[in-house]
């Protein structure tokens, strides 16, 4: 089995953000974090529900296990039962994300998906976010508008939750005093000057940053040949 490549590693890197989540439903958006949330399913959290998005309860190969109705998963939505990894625009120091619009909302200079139920998502389950190119335009100072709320906006949200955010450098968390965003590991190769030139805002560094953990032999396996033996990942995560 050849070294795990920097895709792989980010897809290890999502797939814990589920550890010891237990039966919740998992919402992954983007194709590292859907190939994250199969891998955990397929692994170290059997109970983890997966959803094509519609109605329906699904296995990690995609076939139907069971039936999700609306009203039950507006009930897993707003009761905590849900743990959703959304994608960001922008993101700042406290957690707080935009996906709406660049610039002064009044007149922003570019236009984006909108808030979408990136309030909802926050307020009401954890949540965590997926970031495929590290960068200050995206990690910045102070989000142009607060769609997902950050742990500086979130006081008395009783489920509000931000385990981990992944990028294509590392891992982040909020396990700080002011609830700050700190490195909770850098993937192989990555050296913590690199984070900080590509960070837009002061990270609170621990005086120990370890390394993302590695895949076992049977996570690289799952990943290759079970899936996604095409090898897509690549395309979000240049080796």
């Amino acid at each position: 089995m050849t070294e795990a490549t920097r895709a792989e590693y980010c897809v290890i890197a999502c797939a814990e953000a589920w550890r010891g989540d237990g039966e919740v439903l998992a919402s992954p958006m983007g194709l590292i974090p859907s190939l994250g949330a199969r891998l955990a399913r397929l692994t170290f959290a059997p109970d983890l529900l997966l959803t094509d998005g519609e109605a329906l309860l699904i296995r990690p190969d995609g076939t139907p296990e069971g039936w999700l109705p609306y009203r039950q998963h507006l009930a897993l939505v707003t009761g905590g039962r849900r743990h959703v990894m959304m994608g960001a625009s922008q993101i700042d120091r406290f957690g707080n994300q935009n996906i709406s619009c660049i610039g002064d909302w009044e007149r922003p200079m570019r236009q984006l998906l909108g808030v979408r139920g990136a309030p909802v998502n926050t307020l009401n389950h954890p949540t965590s976010y997926w970031i495929p190119r590290h960068s200050r335009r995206v990690f910045v100072e102070r989000v142009d508008m607060v769609c997902g709320v950050g742990y500086d906006h979130a006081a008395g949200a009783r489920h509000h939750r931000i385990p981990r955010v992944v990028s294509d450098l590392g891992v982040f968390d909020f396990a700080t005093p002011d609830r700050s965003m700190r490195p909770a590991s850098l993937h192989p190769g990555v050296t913590l000057e690199q984070v900080r030139e590509a960070t837009g805002f002061e990270l609170a560094v621990p005086d120990e940053v370890p390394p993302t953990r590695e895949p076992t032999a049977e996570e690289l396996r799952l990943i290759r040949e079970v899936l996604d033996p095409a090898g897509t990942r690549t395309r979000e995560v240049a080796s």
